[in-house]
Parts: C-alpha cells; structure tokens; sequence
C-alpha cells in the first residue's frame, strides 16, 4: 500500500538525506521511517528492530522522501527525537 500521509512539515529534513534505491528499503515511505525514528528516541527506546520496522513501513514514490535512504531517516529521527527528549525536560 502507498503511503497517504502528509509528511509536508518535514520535507526539508528528507532532502538533506542521502539517496537509495535498493536494498531492503527500496521504495519505503523515509518519511514514516524519520517519524517512527523520532518518537522512538524521544522514548529514549533501546530495543530497536529495523527489521520490523522495513517490514511495516508502507511504499511511497510521493514528495522529498522519494529514493531516500529510510535507514538514515530512521536514525536522523531518532537522533532529533532523543534531542527533543534533553530540550524538554
């Protein structure tokens, strides 16, 4: 299934992501990627399963997140998630 979602409010953070085409995230949404990445580190999570996650992520050929890299989104989210849980607290 395509993904549907309006990822409009990070699409700047997509094109600064690297680009690919193959592999096991070949054709998946970077941008859910880069979400699921965020509200994990906010969570500060420590029990990642990138596996799970390219299996759950939809397919998108839509916006900045075309042919970007999910696993650098992932962990670019995350990163700015874990970040987000230090400014808050």
């Amino acid at each position: 299934m395509a993904c549907q979602k309006d990822h409009s409010a990070i699409q700047r953070i997509m094109s600064d992501l690297p680009t690919d085409q193959g592999g096991r995230g070949r054709h998946k949404c970077a941008a859910c990627a880069y979400e699921k990445g965020f509200a994990e580190g906010r969570e500060l999570e420590e029990n990642i399963d990138l596996s799970s996650l390219f299996y759950s992520l939809e397919d998108s050929q839509a916006g900045a997140q075309r042919h970007k890299s999910p696993h650098a989104a992932y962990a670019k989210g995350y990163l700015d998630g874990v970040q987000s849980y230090y400014e808050d607290r």
